[in-house]
């Protein structure tokens, strides 16, 4: 998800009371919340190669052991340091060390929870295993998310500085209606992906060797249905006004040429290719003039650009 989504989760989970348990506790939380992400410095090598590196080993069992414990060192360090120079705020209460630790491990993994959500990947077991694992649950930048838990933190911060008594009850209200969205988005598109898959080899005669049901910006409660049998990609679209076969299955709309000879060849020799073959989950390679276009079926939309867009000399 985007980091204002993490920040926000981070922000709500101190907000349910999290936050009195020690000082330093919302920046445990909001920081641990984005810390994976440091290995969003990959897109300074420029090209797609960092496709190949972003939510992998520094969303893995490693990391995730190891980033809380270097956060929480860190606090502590600069709370001992702001208190040795005299600039530790008065009004700061003791650190609780071990729930401070405890905060750090919560927030950083929340992280990889909420990028677990989305289509675009997440290599949860990085380095012992490459596998990608997807939730296609909610579209990496979730309006309503950012509404919900904005106004969760935003009402439940009100009440505090108001000095009301049960200045909690907003920030836990609206992480359990978060829960519930999560849960019946994941649902949805887990049934979706299901009956696409039937439809589409009822129609075809061949069950397809990939369906996904991708959630649409702002409308939650639409999937974008997409099918791969062999090398032909097609697309639907699944809306509740309109449950048609016809409209779930689409049409096919590619034909990728990875499994041509040369083509593979000319994309093994080149290092974006490789990056990107490694990241896409639904690659499709067409040839135009003397260059191979590699695409990702997910995002090839115009909006989208040729942001996830490889090309190749056809050699």
């Amino acid at each position: 998800m985007d980091n204002l989504t993490h920040s926000l989760a981070g922000a709500i989970l101190g907000q349910i009371g999290l936050k009195r348990k020690t000082a330093l506790a919302m920046p445990a939380l909001i920081i641990g919340a984005n810390i994976p992400d440091i290995d969003a410095i990959a897109v300074l090598w420029g090209g797609h190669t960092h496709l190949a590196f972003r939510r992998g080993i520094t969303h893995g069992p490693i990391a995730l052991f190891l980033l809380p414990i270097l956060l929480w060192a860190i606090l502590l360090w600069v709370d001992r340091w702001q208190a040795g120079r005299g600039s530790r705020p008065e009004t700061r209460p003791p650190v609780n060390s071990r729930w401070l630790l405890a905060l750090c491990f919560i927030g950083t993994l929340s992280h990889p929870a909420l990028d677990w959500m989305n289509n675009y990947g997440i290599r949860l077991l990085e380095p012992f295993s490459s596998r990608w694992f997807y939730g296609d649950t909610l579209f990496i930048i979730d309006l309503w998310l950012w509404i919900a838990l904005g106004l969760g933190v935003w009402l439940s911060l009100r009440q505090e500085r108001q000095g009301k008594q049960h200045w909690q009850a907003p920030a836990r209200a609206v992480l359990a209606l978060t829960l519930l969205y999560i849960g019946g988005n994941l649902w949805f598109s887990r049934t979706v992906a299901a009956d696409t898959r039937f439809a589409v080899a009822q129609r075809s005669g061949t069950p397809p060797d990939l369906t996904v049901a991708s959630p649409i910006p702002l409308a939650f409660w639409q999937r974008e249905t997409l099918w791969r049998i062999g090398a032909v990609h097609g697309q639907g679209l699944f809306d509740p006004a309109n449950t048609s076969s016809a409209q779930l299955t689409g049409q096919a709309t590619h034909r990728s040429l990875l499994a041509d000879p040369a083509v593979r060849a000319a994309l093994e020799r080149d290092t974006n290719a490789r990056a990107f073959l490694f990241w896409s989950r639904m690659p499709v390679a067409t040839v135009e003039g003397s260059e191979i276009v590699l695409r990702d079926y997910r995002f090839m939309h115009p909006m989208v650009g040729d942001r996830f867009t490889v090309r190749v000399p056809l050699d």
